[in-house]
């Protein structure tokens, strides 16, 4: 055959055509598993990789507390605030096992109390081992520092002067200067933070409770 009835043919020879034996159903089979395989072990390796960092970012209600220093002069107020809280704002110090340590803002709120009559109006508190209790001391120095989280669905209050409570802005719970439930649905009274001086500076430890129930379960020691 010639040259040119080659070329009229559309053949090219030693060029790949769509025409190629693909192999057989043994070959054909074969290199499809290679390629699952070779798919499904790089997806059970990322995911291995992937489990420790995800799993650093649950919240862990087991780990360790820690404590952050509140600034000297918002402190000093706090001598003051016996009728009205002083926020307290402060750098949240937050690390875990895969990312580097990071501080947040935020705040807390704290209140000068008489330990008996605090102690007469909020007893639960102090019942240590109890649903209802901490394990820490609630007053330190006649300082009380309160977390601004609401028991009831986890929403900032904030204090109104006008009304001389703290009131939630979302469903409407409000407690007392001392942190007691007035009204509203929120479930329990405001939760208190462990308070300590170290070396002369205060320290707050943060802790997130659970909300919605009457009872101080720890979600998490980040916010």
């Amino acid at each position: 055959m010639s040259k040119a009835g080659d070329a009229s043919s559309g053949v090219h020879r030693g060029a790949p055509s769509a025409y190629d034996d693909p192999g057989t159903p043994e070959e054909i089979t074969r290199r499809r598993f290679m390629a699952n395989a070779t798919l499904a072990i790089g997806g059970v390796i990322g995911l291995s990789l992937a489990i420790p960092i995800v799993g650093s970012l649950i919240p862990d209600a087991n780990s360790k507390g820690i404590w952050s220093p509140l600034d000297a002069k918002e402190y000093a107020q706090l001598d003051s605030a016996t009728s009205t809280p002083i926020k307290l704002d402060f750098l949240l110090k937050g690390k875990d096992n895969y990312l580097p340590e990071q501080d947040s803002p935020e705040y807390v709120w704290g209140i000068k109390v008489n330990p008996a009559t605090f102690e007469a109006k909020r007893p639960n508190l102090f019942q240590k081992g109890s649903p209802a209790g901490v394990p820490y001391d609630v007053i330190t120095m006649n300082f009380v520092i309160m977390s601004p989280i609401c028991p009831h669905l986890g929403c900032r209050f904030n204090w109104n002067a006008s009304a001389n409570k703290f009131l939630c802005p979302c469903h409407g719970s409000q407690f007392n200067f001392d942190g007691t439930h007035e009204a509203g649905p929120a479930p329990r009274g405001l939760d208190p933070l462990p308070l300590r001086d170290q070396n002369g500076k205060a320290e707050v430890m943060w802790i997130h409770y659970r909300s919605t129930t009457p009872d101080r379960i720890v979600i998490s020691y980040l916010a």
